[in-house]
C-alpha cells in the first residue's frame, strides 16, 4: 500500500509517500481502507518531534510510527479476534494518533466509531482530532449548559469552528475571535457575536463570560482572567509557543488555587461514546466542517506546509482513495 512516511523528524521536506507492507492488526484492532484523512496542528508535532519531549514517547532519534495522520474515514476491510461491535464493510470514522494517512490503516476498535450515511468521507475525516478537542474542553473543562455566555478564541480555526456549533448546540450565546477576513465565517458557524481581534482587544472589553476556550493560547492567563465572571472557567486548549504553553499552565495553577475561577488544559483522548456523540450532531446538521482545502495522498507535504502557515480556515483533507 502507499502511505505518507517520514522516516526522520524534520520539516514537509523529509514526507516520503511510498510503497510500504499493509499494517497488522491486533485483537482489539479493525483495519480500515482509507477513503479520506486530515491534517492537524498535531501532525506537523509529530513531523518535526517538537515539542521534544514528545520524542521520549514517539522516538528519541526517529520516528517510532513513521505514517502520519490521526484522523480517518474509511470501511472495515478486516476485525480482529475481539472485535464484536464493529463488522467488515462497516463505514466508520475516528482518531487514531498515527497511520491514517495511508491506503490502509490499522485501527483501535475503540477509537472509531460507524459514520453516519449521510455524511461524506472528507466530512468525516475532518471531524475527530478537532471535534473531540472542542467536545472535552467545553464539557470537562467548561462544563458548559444552557445559558452559559461561551467566547472562543482562534474561532475560524479547526478547533475552533467545531467549539462554536458544539457550544450553540448546548444553547450558549456564543462569541468568537477571528481575523477580518473569518468573520462571516465565524457566523456561518453559528456565533452570535464576532469579534475582529485586529480591531478589539476582548480581554479589554466590558464583556464577561461563563466560559472562554481559548483555541490559540496566544494570550496570558491574567488576561483571560480579567474578563471571566468570578466563577467562570477557561479551557486552555491551544499554544503558540513553548514558552507562552509553560507560563499559562503555571499560571493557570495558581489562578484555580485562588478560588472562584478555573482553568484547565487537556489533550483529546479519543474513545468511542464521545465519537458517537459527534456523529449524533453530525447526522442531525448541528455540526458540520467548514473544509479549507483539499489535498490527495501526494500532496501531504503540501497539506502540512499549508497548516503550518497557520491561516487554514476551518480543515485540511487528504483525499486518499481515488490513489488507493
Amino acid at each position: 500500500m502507499r502511505a505518507a512516511t517520514y522516516p526522520r523528524y524534520g520539516s514537509p521536506d523529509v514526507i516520503v509517500v511510498r510503497d510500504i507492507g499493509r499494517p497488522s492488526i491486533g485483537s482489539d484492532d479493525v483495519l480500515v481502507r482509507v477513503h479520506a484523512a486530515s491534517v492537524n496542528p498535531l501532525d506537523w508535532h509529530m513531523l518535526r518531534g517538537t515539542p521534544r519531549f514528545l520524542r521520549l514517547t514517539e522516538g528519541l532519534l526517529r520516528p517510532k510510527h513513521p505514517v502520519l495522520g490521526a484522523d480517518v474515514a474509511g470501511v472495515v476491510v478486516e476485525a480482529g479476534s475481539g472485535v464484536t461491535d464493529l463488522a467488515i464493510g462497516d463505514e466508520v470514522f475516528g482518531e487514531i494518533g498515527h497511520g491514517a494517512i495511508a491506503e490502509f490503516a490499522r485501527c483501535p476498535a475503540s477509537c472509531v466509531a460507524r459514520k453516519p450515511a449521510g455524511v461524506s468521507w472528507e466530512a468525516a475525516a475532518a471531524t475527530p482530532v478537532a471535534a473531540l478537542t472542542a467536545l472535552q474542553g467545553l464539557r470537562d473543562i467548561g462544563h458548559i449548559r444552557g445559558g452559559m455566555n461561551v467566547l472562543v478564541n482562534g474561532a475560524s480555526g479547526g478547533v475552533g469552528v467545531f467549539a462554536v456549533q458544539i457550544a450553540k448546540s448546548h444553547g450558549a450565546n456564543v462569541t468568537g475571535v477571528c481575523s477580518t477576513r473569518n468573520l462571516d465565517l465565524v457566523r456561518q458557524a453559528g456565533a452570535d457575536h464576532a469579534i475582529d481581534y485586529t480591531q478589539a482587544d476582548f480581554t479589554r472589553g466590558d464583556a464577561r463570560y461563563d466560559l472562554i476556550f481559548d483555541a490559540v493560547g496566544n494570550r496570558r492567563v491574567s488576561e483571560l482572567k480579567r474578563v471571566l465572571t468570578p466563577t467562570g472557567a477557561c479551557a486552555l486548549m491551544g499554544f503558540d509557543t513553548m514558552g507562552r504553553l509553560f507560563a499559562n499552565l503555571i499560571a493557570a495553577r495558581f489562578a484555580t488555587r485562588s478560588g472562584g475561577r478555573s482553568f484547565g488544559n487537556l489533550t483529546a483522548h479519543p474513545n468511542r461514546a464521545d465519537l458517537e456523540i459527534i456523529a449524533s450532531l453530525l447526522d442531525a446538521g448541528a455540526l458540520r466542517p467548514f473544509i479549507d482545502r483539499r489535498y490527495t495522498l501526494d500532496q501531504t507535504a503540501d497539506a502540512i506546509r499549508y497548516l503550518e502557515t497557520r491561516r487554514a480556515r476551518g480543515k485540511v483533507v487528504i483525499n486518499v482513495e481515488s490513489t488507493a
